[in-house]
C-alpha cells in the first residue's frame, strides 16, 4: 500500500490504532479484502473515496497531507510500506498507523533508548540525564523522549550536543511547538543532522493531555529499552515505565537518595524489578544483543571495546567506601575525597551498600553497620 491509502485507512472512521492492526494482521488485499473487513461506516467512507474522491472528506486529508510534505524540507510521511519504518512498533499491539516526520531520517536506523524522568529534576538528576546521554550518543545509541521539560529536554539537548541522534515523539502536530519553552530544541530536532520530530497526529494538532500517553507508547516502542532518570511516586514517567514492561522491553532506573522525593519513583521501580544502573555500561550488557542488529560489526567491537574501558575506570569498589567508614558518621564531601569519585558516584554506591544493609545515613554523615554474627 502506499502513502496515500494508509492515510485514508487512519482518518477511517470507527476504526482506531488497535482496531487496524488487529485487521492489518489478517493480511487482506487492498481495497477488497479491506472492504470486507471494515466495520460498516468505514467501508462505506473507504468505498466513496475509492469511487469518488473528489466527494470524499477523506481526500482532504491525503491533500492536506501532500501539501504538508511539499511545503518544506525534511518533511515525510511515514507508513509500514515506507523503507524507514521502524520495525520495532510492528510489535505494539496498537501501532500508529502513520507517523508524521520532520527532520534526519537516519536517526531511526540505529539502536534506540528511551530517556524518561520528572518535569523537576535536582541538579544531581539533570547531571545524570546530561552524562549518560552523551555517552550513548558517543556510542551510537538514540536517544528517544518527548521533549518534554525536566529530563527529556535535558537527555536529548545532550545527545545533540554530543554530535549524536535524538528523537522527539511528541503529544501534537510536529509543527507545534510544545512546550513553548523548547522552542530552540524543537529547531534543533528538526533541522540539525541526528535529529528527528515525530508524531501520529496531522500537522496543527494542538497538545492536549489524552495525547501524551499515546505519544509515550511510540516513545517506549521504539527503544530496545527506558531508562528512568529520576521521577517522584507519582510521575508520569512511570506510565512510559509501565508501558515499556508491557511491550517487552527493558526497563532500567538511576538509583537516587532515599531523602530525594525525586527520586522515589526509582526506587520504587527497583524494587518491583527493573534493573538497576550504575553507568552505561549497566545498560549494555543487557541491550547489546539486540543492538548488533542495528550496528555495523566494527561500530558493536568498538562499543565493547569502550564498555570494557569505562567499566575499569568509573567502578567504585565497595570496600573503597566500607574500610572509610566506621561507627562515627563520616560526612560524604570526606568519602569523596578518599574514593577520589563524583558526588554522584559517591551517592549511588553509598546506596547500594544501604539497600545491602551494609552502611546506614545519620546525622553527620554516613556509617558502617556490624552485623551481631
Amino acid at each position: 500500500m502506499n502513502a496515500k491509502e494508509w492515510l485514508v485507512v487512519n482518518a477511517l472512521p470507527s476504526m482506531g490504532a488497535l482496531r487496524t492492526a488487529r485487521l492489518v494482521a489478517r493480511q487482506p488485499q487492498w481495497p477488497d479484502g479491506w472492504l470486507a473487513a471494515l466495520p460498516s461506516q468505514a467501508a462505506s467512507a473507504l468505498r466513496l473515496w475509492l469511487t469518488h474522491p473528489e466527494r470524499s472528506p477523506l481526500q482532504e486529508v491525503v491533500d492536506d497531507a501532500e501539501a504538508w510534505c511539499r511545503s518544506g524540507f525534511n518533511r515525510h510521511l511515514l507508513h509500514r510500506d515506507h523503507p524507514a519504518w521502524p520495525e520495532l512498533l510492528n510489535q505494539l499491539p496498537d501501532p500508529p498507523v502513520v507517523l508524521w516526520a520532520q527532520g534526519d531520517l537516519t536517526a531511526l536506523n540505529g539502536p534506540k533508548l528511551a530517556m524518561v524522568g520528572t518535569r523537576r529534576p535536582t541538579s544531581e538528576g539533570s547531571g545524570n540525564a546530561q552524562a549518560f546521554a552523551r555517552e550513548l550518543a558517543s556510542r551510537g545509541w538514540c536517544i528517544v523522549s518527548g521533549m518534554a521539560l525536566g529530563v527529556d529536554g535535558v537527555a536529548q539537548r545532550a545527545a545533540l550536543a554530543a554530535g549524536g541522534q535524538s528523537i522527539a515523539v511528541l503529544g501534537c502536530g510536529v509543527d507545534v511547538i510544545y512546550p513553548p519553552r523548547h522552542r530552540d530544541l524543537h529547531e534543533q530536532l528538526s533541522s540539525v543532522a541526528g535529529g528527528l520530530l515525530l508524531s501520529e497526529h496531522p500537522p496543527g494538532t494542538v497538545a492536549r493531555s489524552a495525547f501524551f500517553p499515546r505519544r509515550n507508547r511510540i516513545v517506549t516502542g521504539l527503544s530496545l529499552g527506558t531508562l528512568v532518570v529520576e521521577a517522584a511516586e507519582k510521575s508520569g514517567s512511570l506510565v512510559s515505565a509501565r508501558l515499556a514492561l508491557e511491550q517487552g522491553r527493558d526497563l532500567f532506573a538511576l538509583p537516587g537518595s532515599l531523602h530525594n522525593v525525586q527520586a522515589r519513583g526509582c526506587l520504587q521501580l527497583l524494587r518491583s524489578g527493573a534493573t538497576l544502573v550504575r553507568h552505561v555500561d549497566d545498560i549494555l550488557e543487557e541491550l547489546q544483543h539486540w543492538a548488533e542488529s542495528f550496528m555495523p560489526a566494527a561500530s558493536v567491537a568498538n562499543d565493547e571495546e569502550i564498555s570494557a574501558s569505562v567499566s575499569n575506570d568509573t567502578e567504585l569498589p565497595a570496600d573503597t567506601l566500607l574500610s572509610a567508614l566506621s561507627a562515627t558518621p563520616t560526612p560524604i564531601d570526606v568519602l569523596v575525597q578518599i574514593a577520589g569519585v563524583t558526588v554522584s558516584e559517591c551517592q549511588q554506591r553509598l546506596l547500594m551498600l544501604e539497600l545491602d544493609g551494609k552502611v546506614a545515613q545519620q546525622a553527620g554523615g554516613w556509617v558502617r553497620l556490624t552485623r551481631p554474627w
